[in-house]
């Protein structure tokens, strides 16, 4: 994993920030991450999040990036540095951490986020910028026009942080401006 790991932050750079998506991964497995010298990870569920920060604390820096529930807030604000997932007011307004914007470019109604039209309701108090999970693309460069358009949205509104790019995805997010790439199966494949 270690190797997997250089492989991927020599792809991206120094600049943007490399967070391992551990939805799929043990409390056990966990472990692997640090020998691996990961150092920010990504959660998607609160209950999940909760017992692997209680067990592993401050090994890690802690990001959330699943869809965050108003009724879940308390835990993300106790364990986490960062939220990729804003997309409710009601979430908004209990958390005490920064946030990215989740945005829903193609308005997918099997995804979450706001839309582009309402992004000006979410921005002010922590949020610092904005995410996005582009339509499936059958390569790479399907996603780079919603990555294009994701920065320009951010620079429109005056936002640095962008995390966009999965592992199927994350050298053309990093190349479209891209800080945070979420990868998984490229640092956990056999």
């Amino acid at each position: 994993m270690r190797a997997r790991l250089a492989v991927v932050r020599a792809t991206v750079g120094p600049t943007v920030t490399v967070v391992a998506a551990t939805k799929y991964v043990s409390l056990a497995d966990m472990r692997v991450l640090i020998d691996a010298g990961v150092t920010v990870v990504g959660e998607n569920r609160a209950q999940d999040l909760e017992a692997k920060h209680a067990e592993y604390g401050d090994a890690f820096r802690w990001h959330f990036i699943g869809h965050l529930q108003s009724n879940k807030v308390k835990v993300v604000n106790r364990c986490c540095e960062l939220v990729h997932s804003l997309d409710s007011h009601s979430a908004a307004s209990r958390l005490e951490i920064p946030a990215l914007v989740q945005v829903n470019l193609a308005d997918e109604s099997s995804k979450s986020g706001v839309r582009p039209a309402d992004l000006g309701a979410f921005l002010g108090g922590g949020v610092i910028g904005l995410s996005t999970m582009p339509p499936a693309a059958s390569s790479p460069e399907g996603s780079r026009p919603w990555f294009r358009t994701l920065r320009e949205l951010a620079t429109e509104h005056g936002l640095a942080e962008l995390s966009m790019g999965t592992t199927q995805d994350y050298a053309v997010a990093a190349e479209e401006g891209a800080t945070y790439i979420r990868v998984g199966s490229v640092l956990f494949a056999a």
